[in-house]
């Protein structure tokens, strides 16, 4: 059998086809558009969304029907976000980081300590604060061999679940004595 006879059966297959289609009087050319809803789809969607509104029986715009049920995705700031807690993430800019607020606990004893520095923690998280300076001091005047308030800040800070990433300021801002902390 060769391509000759092959396309000779093949048009005698479809001849057949169109002959039944013909006797049995269904048309082979549908005139509805390629995705058109059905007659069924479309009482179904009319049964689903009403396109007037209730309270004023006016017809809605089809569009405002639709942001309505599905409302809106503003894709700007959703990419501002992400950039924003990458930055936020990125050691360096935390550094950079203008210090918003800051409590002195010299002179204090560690539970006075303590106490303060929670409430003092609680109030910036309250006012949307994002970087706290505390100042402790470099323990010159503690007797014994290490700084009690230094120690105390360092635990607080590491226990803590509102505190995130802490550091030591340069030297005219306090040096050792002194840690700024990002509130979570």
């Amino acid at each position: 059998m060769d391509m000759n006879d092959i396309l000779n059966q093949w048009d005698k297959v479809q001849a057949d086809k169109i002959k039944k289609q013909k006797e049995s009087g269904k048309n082979q050319v549908s005139h509805k558009k390629a995705n058109a809803p059905t007659k069924e789809e479309k009482e179904l969607a009319k049964s689903r969304l009403p396109d007037y509104d209730d309270e004023n029986n006016k017809r809605i715009n089809p569009m405002e029907l639709w942001l309505r049920r599905y409302g809106t995705v503003d894709k700007d700031k959703m990419i501002e976000e992400t950039e924003q807690r990458l930055q936020q993430n990125d050691r360096n800019h935390l550094r950079a980081m203008r210090i918003e607020a800051r409590i002195d606990l010299h002179g204090l004893r560690q539970e006075e300590a303590e106490m303060r520095l929670s409430s003092f923690i609680s109030d910036c998280q309250r006012k949307g604060i994002r970087k706290i300076l505390i100042v402790h001091g470099k323990g010159i005047h503690t007797t014994g061999s290490d700084p009690v308030l230094g120690e105390l800040v360092r635990r607080f800070i590491e226990h803590d679940k509102r505190l995130g990433m802490s550091g030591h300021p340069d030297r005219n801002m306090g040096g050792n004595g002194a840690t700024w902390v990002i509130i979570k």
